[in-house]
């Protein structure tokens, strides 16, 4: 009798630590918030329609590092993610090296892409890659995976999508940063941080088409309706804004401040700009043809990537050093309220 109750719980105890150490399943058939925690190597998911928050740990949910036991599989520092055109995957750039202090410097770690499918959270597959790499896109027809080679002979990787073979490998600037793809998917920008340029490929060819100067140290070219790419320059304070068509910079917004992010409000026409270190948000409207700042909103510390739901009129912050995403009102300029996330948040996006 006592061997029974002895064996009763033990397996109690073997029920009780595996429900601890896994992840619960999650099903995301709402319209949700994907929040990348860097320090934390997790995803917060948001539900859009209630605010519940659930927490996907890439480390747990990575089958591959679990068959392998191998340090190599672990996952550090995940950095931008990126939702696939049919709204099934997401992709995300693993640079294995803390990047919310600064991106200069070339690093010695290595880089990862991963696949993640976008309603349970689980990881479909990786790729270890030599370098660090700022984040991972799937370009615009699903079919590839973009990302860079952050050192300082930078490339611009292509890989297959579905088996994340590498296809093409791309010489661009020094230490690039973000690539990007403009809203019509004609051109690919990748951001050279080393050598204060943006680098456009022509997606077909895989061939650099034109090297564009922009600030000090470029972090990304980010895509907006109105057929502009903002460059948010992280040294130089300023914003270079280029022109899609024409390839050329049309305007250069000096800031005062160091830019953690730039987004364009379809809705009402402005340019929203985080003030990194610090707890703001601050928003652009055009007078006279050029852009002026209009105001600002008090965010979390820190304030990082800034994503809009799908009718423009909320916006969503992620505070690297409060732990939280700012939720805002579009329209009024003012934050409803602040959602606990995981530790240094960074990346976001919006699926619906």
């Amino acid at each position: 009798m006592k061997k029974i109750i002895i064996a009763a719980i033990i397996f109690s105890i073997a029920i009780s630590c595996s429900k601890h150490d896994t992840t619960p399943e999650i099903e995301v058939n709402y319209p949700a918030a994907f929040v990348i925690n860097g320090e934390s190597s997790t995803i917060s998911v948001i539900n859009l329609s209630s605010d519940e928050t659930k927490t996907i740990n890439l480390n747990t949910n990575n089958k591959l590092s679990a068959l392998h036991s191998s340090k190599s599989d672990d996952i550090f520092f995940p950095h931008h993610i990126y939702l696939s055109p049919d709204g099934n995957k997401l992709s995300i750039g693993v640079p294995g090296v803390d990047l919310s202090e600064g991106h200069t410097g070339e690093h010695q770690t290595q880089g990862k892409i991963l696949i993640i499918d976008a309603k349970n959270g689980n990881i479909i597959n990786t790729k270890i890659l030599e370098k660090p790499n700022h984040n991972a896109t799937f370009s615009p027809d699903g079919k590839e995976i973009w990302t860079t080679s952050m050192e300082h002979h930078g490339k611009t990787l292509v890989f297959d999508a579905q088996n994340l073979s590498l296809k093409n490998t791309i010489e661009v600037g020094e230490e690039p940063a973000e690539v990007t793809f403009s809203i019509d998917g004609k051109y690919a920008f990748t951001a050279n941080g080393g050598s204060n340029s943006v680098s456009v490929i022509d997606p077909v060819s895989k061939k650099v088409i034109k090297t564009i100067p922009v600030g000090v140290e470029p972090v990304g070219a980010w895509p907006a309706e109105d057929g502009n790419m903002y460059v948010d320059n992280e040294v130089g304070q300023t914003i270079s804004i280029i022109n899609a068509n024409k390839l050329e910079v049309t305007e250069t917004i000096e800031l005062g401040f160091t830019p953690g992010y730039v987004a364009y409000n379809q809705l009402q026409n402005e340019l929203w700009i985080s003030n990194a270190g610090k707890s703001f948000v601050y928003y652009y409207t055009k007078i006279n043809g050029k852009w002026s700042k209009k105001g600002s909103i008090q965010t979390g510390l820190d304030a990082h990537a800034i994503a809009f739901s799908k009718d423009g009129k909320t916006a969503f912050v992620t505070n690297q050093k409060n732990l939280t995403v700012s939720i805002i009102d579009v329209l009024n300029h003012q934050k409803i309220k602040d959602i606990p996330v995981g530790q240094k948040p960074n990346g976001i996006v919006i699926k619906n």
